[in-house]
């Protein structure tokens, strides 16, 4: 709609993730590399963390829009972590192209494990790739540390990606899944853009776009009030800059003001915080943390028979190591 009116060929600040329009700050280019070596080097386990809009999904179809030109490489894409253990490795062994997918874990495990190892014999690369992984259950955590138990002499066979929020990094450091945090080879966190980035980001955007006077529709006290509302969020910045682009077009204005990003705050409650819920003291709790903490000891010894019974079952002709 605005875009015949700010002479640009495309929309810049779409929200869907768009590899053409990324915007390399230092720590991107960080975990975009720390992504890409433990694929090609076979390190087995890596591990993305930021906040909500940082970019984390952007950078991730980044990596696999190079994975796909490269002929060596298969991988299997999962985004939605609310699967039971099941549903999950039926989703890796489907989207891997695995024929008479199975129900049953055992041999589910199995025909992945099969699967892998065959790739390796020809040398060819095998990769995990799990999206919004900080909503990973605990069952399905420990399902990714087995398939990390597929390894030789010299490398891991199976690449794994975890890429989630901070939620991620709190589970990944709860003692139950202390084997699992042990065996992270590269690990990077992504943060929001600084005020300089911010200015970068949208110029760049609008450059991408076609847009012959960037710094004229989007002048420095403008993305100095872009900055404030979106404390450097690349998601919160193009919906904010998408929005004002329509409202600066409704009044027929060359260039977006201050006040248009500040309304534009007002109506998307940008300055409104959520309410942290108080955790409420009872009791009871000491009685509750004892109970919960034998649950936990029983589930850990029934997945440990459960473990060995699955490794008895396989016999994958690989070197299986318990860290």
């Amino acid at each position: 709609m605005y875009k015949a009116f700010y002479s640009l060929k495309r929309n810049p600040f779409e929200i869907t993730p768009d590899p053409s329009f990324l915007f390399p700050t230092g720590r991107h280019n960080e975990a975009l590399a720390a992504l890409y070596y433990g694929v090609r080097r076979h390190k087995g386990f890596v591990v993305l963390t930021g906040e909500v809009g940082t970019g984390k999904t952007l950078l991730l179809r980044c990596l696999l829009q190079s994975l796909k030109q490269s002929s060596d490489i298969a991988y299997a894409y999962i985004f939605n972590g609310l699967l039971s253990p099941v549903e999950f490795l039926q989703y890796i062994a489907g989207d891997l192209g695995i024929p008479a997918v199975s129900k049953n874990k055992g041999e589910l495990l199995l025909q992945i494990a099969r699967y892998v190892i065959a790739r390796s014999q020809k040398k060819l690369t095998t990769v995990l790739v799990v999206d919004e992984a900080h909503h990973l259950s605990a069952e399905i955590l420990e399902e990714i540390r087995l398939l990390t138990n597929l390894e030789t002499a010299n490398e891991k066979l199976l690449q794994i990606l975890l890429v989630g929020q901070p939620e991620l990094d709190d589970k990944l450091d709860s003692p139950d899944l202390r084997q699992l945090k042990q065996r992270v080879a590269l690990r990077s966190h992504l943060v929001p853009l600084n005020s300089d980035e911010t200015k970068g980001y949208i110029q760049r955007r609008l450059e991408l776009a076609g847009s012959p006077s960037a710094s004229v529709i989007f002048p420095p006290e403008t993305i100095a009030a872009i900055y404030q509302h979106s404390q450097g969020l690349p998601r919160l910045i193009n919906t904010i800059c998408e929005n004002a682009l329509i409202a600066a077009y409704g009044k027929q204005m060359p260039s977006v003001s201050p006040d248009i990003i500040d309304d534009i705050a007002k109506d998307f409650r940008l300055g409104v915080q959520t309410p942290k819920v108080k955790k409420e003291q009872t009791a009871d709790e000491p009685d509750v943390r004892k109970a919960a903490q034998t649950l936990l000891a029983l589930y850990a010894n029934l997945q440990a028979q459960q473990t060995r019974e699955e490794k008895s079952r396989m016999r994958v002709p690989v070197r299986v190591t318990e860290q």
